[in-house]
């Protein structure tokens, strides 16, 4: 990593009080970022190529009470890669990373793709892996088709990446746009330029392109079914990447609550951290301590 990409990582995790780490999990070279005491929390980024970072605008709230950890998955932000990104090596190394990293079951927050793959570790794992699960925007767990324009989008960002063509992108990301820009609009363009810088790096397509591949695939209810830790739907209302109607049809089916976060896309920590963390306090409910004072004065 050049300096002034790891430059601009670091601006991004500027008042986050962060640990980072490099740990040999399951035979992959992984960062590992963790803040914060107590119970622990980890959040798992989506496919997104810069990795675990952009949880900084809410790590600092959730460290107030939790452990926070938060990987890059490999062959995402600095993270060595996978020799492929599928389930079987996720889950292998997902295991390892809770075993290495956490001394008691945690509660999990798994976002977008990740949060398919998410469940279908809680699936596959010991009930006692797990504390708790919220799936966070996940394609895989209803009906989903991606939608043409998004695809158009995704494959000129991974062609050429560059300002022009993530913009383009985020439009799909952000509702609006604008809207993450205005609380810190230099954070918002560190993030962007990073994304970018990340994207250009030949082990970071070919981990998007694979992750892609299996994470938009629906999960088959008797794998669903099979998660035996309390577990809750969290997305967006605008979300145009995967719509609301998949987290409607999953609440229905599966019997998991659903909370949504109003006025955000597909990522409401960064479109509006602290609606994001009211709903996230919600949908862990019982099983956690991120009560009202973590996050924020309830409406």
């Amino acid at each position: 990593m050049s300096h002034a990409v790891q430059d601009l990582r670091t601006r991004l995790l500027v008042g986050c009080a962060v640990r980072e780490q490099r740990l040999d999990l399951a035979g992959t070279s992984s960062v590992v970022l963790e803040t914060g005491d107590g119970p622990p929390l980890v959040l798992l980024h989506g496919g997104i190529e810069c990795g675990g970072v952009y949880w900084a605008k809410v790590l600092p709230r959730l460290a107030e009470r939790h452990r926070v950890v938060v990987p890059d998955v490999p062959g995402l932000g600095a993270s060595a890669p996978f020799s492929r990104m599928d389930v079987a090596h996720f889950v292998e190394w997902f295991d390892a990373f809770l075993r290495e990293t956490c001394r008691e079951p945690p509660l999990l927050a798994a976002h977008s793709m990740f949060g398919s793959l998410a469940a279908r570790f809680a699936a596959q794992a010991h009930p006692d892996a797990l504390r708790g699960l919220v799936i966070y925007g996940a394609p895989g767990v209803a009906r989903y088709r991606l939608p043409f324009g998004l695809l158009l989008a995704a494959i000129r960002f991974g062609i050429r990446p560059s300002r022009r063509s993530i913009e383009r992108f985020a439009k799909w990301a952000f509702v609006p746009p604008e809207a993450s820009r205005r609380p810190d609009r230099e954070w918002f363009e560190a993030l962007l330029a990073y994304d970018v810088a990340c994207a250009k790096l030949a082990h970071v397509q070919r981990t998007m392109r694979q992750l892609i591949g299996i994470g938009k695939k629906r999960i088959p209810d008797e794998e669903l079914r099979r998660i035996a830790i309390p577990t809750a739907l969290l997305w967006g209302r605008h979300d145009r990447m995967v719509p609301l109607r998949v987290a409607e049809e999953a609440h229905t089916r599966l019997g998991w609550p659903l909370h949504v976060v109003e006025d955000a896309g597909h990522v409401p920590h960064v479109d509006c951290p602290e609606s994001f963390l009211r709903a996230l306090r919600d949908a862990f409910g019982p099983a956690a301590s991120l009560d009202a004072s973590m996050a924020g004065n309830d409406p």
